[in-house]
């Protein structure tokens, strides 16, 4: 378990509230995500020997790699089982891999588009001109309600072109037995059939008490008439529309995007709690922690946040509804009305569902303050602190931003570097690079150097120059960064990270001499984790290149083999041996190859 999260103790601290519940390993990971009627009662039973689900193997192995946990409150169990599902489908945790439905919770569509609309079930909630209810988080359900609606209502569901083939085949077999009122014949006119569409649409607003006491009717009817099959297809028919019409307090229809932001804090501590909704669903949250003078008010405080936090994201929402009016309004929506290319507002909502939205980020952010500030602030201090201690012990302004390069042969054919980057002590992979070296054949360190040196600091385009840059060795492969670096004229410390006779990690190589750092320091851990990211992204980068370089070197070598034929040859022949055997009229049978190609590729197999 981590130093930095007592289990016990988070487990005291709890509520007894439903919710949303995220199991994460030593690196942050995303283990597990579940649901809970209970949080308090729930989350304990996974550290409680002696319950049910603990004798599973899979659960027994998960338990043990968990760090630490988090939760979301939410008002019900129905929009804790919404949010676990988007969770789980944004972050696919591994632990939950046979619990996944990737086609999520469905929507009932009508197609008011069209001149004779339908009703059928989506996936998804398209940005099209048709009408969507839900999410729903029964399937079966769905499908019950959406045929009971063509039952009663007599729509069509067939995909037949209307009105151009009106009259041009007969009724299909719905209208035969009555489910159907037949468009298609003609006999139906538009209008007729739009106040069918508009009932229907009206049920699924809510409006279904005279069809629920037809139903119910019919249902009383069939039971004196011993006919208690039919009387019992009325009755699941009924349960499924209590059951599919429940309302949801989250997931709505809306297709607007926004995030909501809330605020608690107390005389030394703030944290800024985000969730973020996406078409009408919550997706998840975040929190953040913020320091600030306690003389600056709740919306100055959001004001700095929204600056810092919009700055760094590539999606920005229509709508961003906040405890407190922001400081800077205007500017600020301005700004991000630039950035974003879409009119940005600001809402303060005093009553109705946007404030209950606003009410549970707030309770979510005071649940961070008093629960998990500890914790916040160790982690803080084994990122941002880390680097603080680095700056400080090398004697720079900041180390927040590292970059660190990994410079191969592979196969003593091609030459490659991998460029890895830490920001605030955290990976940043988005900023993660890999290059193909251009000039340089062979080993030869500082050609290798200042080719990738050059190319990636003299393109605006891979991000701003780092405070530091980190080298994978000692003096020679520091000296070679300085010269490469001094060339361009470009002023960035450079140091090497220098391990042991063990392969561990000891220290830092600057200014010509060997820096320490104290014996399981956090700066020592940040400088592992950024050593042995820049190994791990390497080996997955050379892995990559061995493997298209087998497929190179035995297709790509025939004269008139290029990629679109290897794709071709491969796509039909499935295996390298297979061609191999392969005679000329075999050859030709694949698409692109013609019969010079053919003999080609048959002679330099034989």
């Amino acid at each position: 378990m981590s130093e930095l999260f007592n289990i016990e103790e988070e487990l005291d601290k709890l509520p007894k509230k439903p919710g949303v519940y995220i199991m994460r390993n030593e690196t942050g990971g995303i283990l597990y995500v579940g649901k809970a009627t209970n949080l308090h009662n729930r989350v304990r039973q996974y550290f409680r020997s002696g319950h049910g689900h603990n004798n599973s193997p899979k659960i027994i192995k998960m338990v043990s790699q968990i760090s630490y946990f988090e939760y979301i409150i939410t008002k019900s169990e129905i929009e804790a089982l919404v949010l676990e599902c988007n969770l789980i489908k944004e972050h696919r945790p591994k632990y939950n891999t046979l619990m996944t439905d990737d086609k999520g919770y469905p929507y009932i569509r009508v197609t008011t588009y069209e001149d004779y609309p339908r009703i059928m079930m989506s996936h998804q909630m398209k940005r099209d001109k048709s009408l969507y209810f839900g999410p729903f988080t029964d399937r079966k359900a769905v499908k019950d309600i959406i045929l009971l609606i063509r039952k009663l209502f007599l729509l069509r569901s067939c995909s037949i072109a209307l009105p151009e083939k009106i009259g041009k085949d007969r009724p299909c077999l719905y209208a035969q037995i009555g489910q159907c009122c037949a468009p298609c014949s003609g006999n139906v006119s538009k209008d007729e059939y739009m106040s069918r569409v508009n009932d229907a649409i009206s049920f699924l607003n809510g409006n279904h008490s005279d069809i629920a006491k037809k139903l119910k009717e019919s249902m009383n009817r069939a039971s004196e008439e011993l006919e208690f099959e039919e009387a019992a297809k009325y009755r699941d028919l009924l349960t499924s529309i209590e059951h599919i019409m429940e309302k949801q307090r989250v997931s709505k229809t809306s297709e607007e995007d926004r995030d909501v932001i809330a605020i608690a804090r107390n005389d030394e501590d703030i944290v800024v709690s985000i969730f973020f909704i996406r078409e009408g669903n919550l997706i998840g949250r975040e929190n953040h922690h913020m320091k600030a003078d306690s003389s600056d008010s709740d919306g100055e405080i959001i004001n700095e946040f929204i600056k810092q936090y919009y700055t760094g994201t590539p999606y920005i929402p229509k709508e961003i509804i906040t405890k407190a009016p922001v400081a800077d309004s205007e500017l600020l929506r301005d700004y991000l009305a630039e950035k974003s290319g879409v009119s940005i507002h600001f809402l303060v909502p005093q009553k109705g569902e946007k404030a209950h939205l606003l009410k549970l980020a707030e309770d979510n952010a005071r649940l961070v303050l008093a629960q998990d500030i500890e914790r916040i602030k160790r982690l803080e201090k084994r990122t941002k602190g880390a680097c603080d201690e680095i700056a400080e012990i090398l004697g720079i302004e900041k180390a927040d931003r590292m970059e660190a390069f990994d410079i191969s042969n592979i196969s003593g054919y091609h030459s490659v570097a991998s460029m890895v980057v830490f920001e605030e002590g955290k990976p940043k992979k988005n900023s993660y690079r890999k290059f193909r070296l251009r000039t340089v054949e062979g080993p030869d360190d500082y050609a290798s150097m200042k080719e990738v040196l050059t190319r990636r600091y003299t393109d605006e385009k891979l991000g701003p120059l780092p405070d530091v840059l980190m080298m994978d060795g000692g003096k020679g492969q520091v000296n070679i960064a300085t010269m490469v670096l001094d060339s361009l004229g470009i002023d960035i410390p450079v140091c090497g990270m220098v391990k042991d006779d063990n392969h561990r990690t000891r220290g830092l190589y600057y200014n010509n001499k060997e820096v320490t750092f104290k014996p399981g320091s956090e700066a020592i851990h940040m400088i592992t984790s950024l050593q042995d990211e820049t190994h791990r992204f390497a080996i997955t980068y050379h892995r990559e290149l061995r493997s298209k370089e087998q497929v190179r070197s035995i297709l790509d070598d025939i004269p008139g083999v290029g990629p679109k034929r290897r794709a071709a040859l491969l796509l039909h022949f499935r295996d390298i041996e297979s061609i191999k055997s392969a005679d000329i009229n075999a050859l030709l049978e694949v698409e692109g190859i013609t019969e010079p190609i053919a003999n080609s590729i048959y002679d330099f197999f034989h």
